[in-house]
This record gives structure tokens, C-alpha cells and sequence, in this order.
């Protein structure tokens, strides 16, 4: 998945070009246990209490 947001007309293209990256059966298994769903947990950034207004 592309991640939005760049500086660079390049980045951006290389960005665009990873929606045609395909990923089979045997890729998906690795990842999945290399980073089970329910390790990726909590908040993305931590207390961010401070700077809120």
C-alpha cells in the first residue's frame, strides 16, 4: 500500500508504482506471522496530551 504524502515528484512516483506490486499466497503467510494482527496494538504516537489545545 502506498503511503501518501511526499516532498518529491519521484517519491510520489514510486509511491504510485507500489499499486501494482502483487503479493502471493506464500508472501501474505510470512508476513502474517512475522507480525500477527493482534501485535499491532495501541496508540500510533504516545501521550499526546500536552500538545493539545
Amino acid at each position: 500500500m502506498p503511503i501518501p504524502g511526499t516532498k518529491r515528484v519521484r517519491y510520489l512516483e514510486e509511491n504510485v508504482a507500489a499499486l501494482e506490486v502483487t503479493l502471493g499466497d506464500a508472501e501474505l503467510a510470512a508476513l502474517a506471522e512475522a507480525v500477527p494482527v493482534d501485535a499491532v496494538v495501541g496508540d500510533r504516537y504516545g501521550d499526546m496530551g500536552t500538545i493539545d489545545a
